[in-house]
């Protein structure tokens, strides 16, 4: 199955949805970045604050403040 069909950006995930990443489309730099932060493809997370602005993020045993732009470019899957 082709996950880009099914996947969506993580600036539409509700608070408290878990999901999955499933690529991020950005430049070398900030996926390199973002990879750095434990933002792997296959890793389990979920939005823990979303209210308009920066999202805050539960990834593995951390938490993590990504701003809008940043996470419009993360692709995701629901679990």
């Amino acid at each position: 199955m082709n996950s880009e069909n099914s996947s969506f950006p993580l600036t539409m995930v509700k608070r408290g949805q878990p999901v999955r990443l499933a690529k991020i489309m950005a430049g070398r730099q900030l996926t390199h970045r973002l990879t750095e932060l434990g933002l792997t493809p296959g890793v389990n997370f979920e939005v823990l604050h979303d209210h308009g602005g920066p999202l805050l993020l539960a990834v593995r045993d951390s938490r993590l403040a990504l701003g809008r732009g940043m996470a419009s470019k993360i692709l995701v899957d629901a679990i």
